[in-house]
């Protein structure tokens, strides 16, 4: 069986779309594949709930908890990969997980790290990727499904969508409907990767 660790720090809401196409699509039969812990930074994540409401198996490393390490980063990606390699993951994907990882965590799970971005990458890496497109004028904005590297929003694009950009939008409005593209491109992208 291919095991998916899914990292969150909030809603989950494309962790959500991710278990409920694997469930729709019965990948634990067609692909061989499951979702098998939902991990999360911040104990407060509401994705949490949703994930064992689901049966999965959830656990809670808080970065906070390493502030005081000599290399706070490095010890909290270090707590982190054990919890992840105890369900030895054929993938590891990054949903809403706010924390920019070292690069000795991309490395240990290189090829098997995946992120969503919302925006159409390479432009606007990093966050306020709405009010920034609005900002620039842009006609569509989007998102996109990439693996992940050690350099921030960059990396290989598996899977992008686009949406156009109204003349009353707001970054909310905007971000509303980039997010219900990513609902579908990342199931979309994972059953890919499953498939190769």
């Amino acid at each position: 069986m291919k095991n998916l660790v899914i990292l969150i720090s909030g809603s989950g809401s494309n962790m959500a779309a991710i278990v409920q196409t694997a469930q729709r699509e019965d990948w634990a039969h067609r692909l061989n594949a499951r979702v098998s812990a939902v991990i999360s930074n911040r104990a407060d994540a509401p994705g949490l709930a949703f994930a064992q409401s689901h049966g999965m198996e959830t656990a809670v490393v808080d970065h906070k908890a390493f502030s005081n390490h000599a290399t706070p980063r490095e010890a909290f990606d270090a707590a982190l990969m054990a919890e992840i390699d105890r369900h030895q993951p054929a993938l590891v994907v990054l949903a809403g997980f706010m924390r920019i990882l070292t690069a000795g965590f991309v490395a240990h799970y290189a090829g098997r790290l995946i992120n969503i971005h919302p925006s159409l990458l390479p432009a606007f890496g990093g966050l306020n990727t709405h009010q920034r497109a609005i900002d620039a004028g842009c006609r569509f904005a989007g998102a996109t499904v990439h693996r992940v590297t050690a350099e921030l929003d960059h990396g290989p694009i598996l899977a992008q969508a686009v949406v156009p950009v109204l003349v009353d939008d707001t970054a909310q409005s905007l971000s509303a409907r980039v997010l219900a593209q990513e609902h579908l491109i990342y199931p979309q992208a994972i059953r890919q990767l499953l498939l190769a």
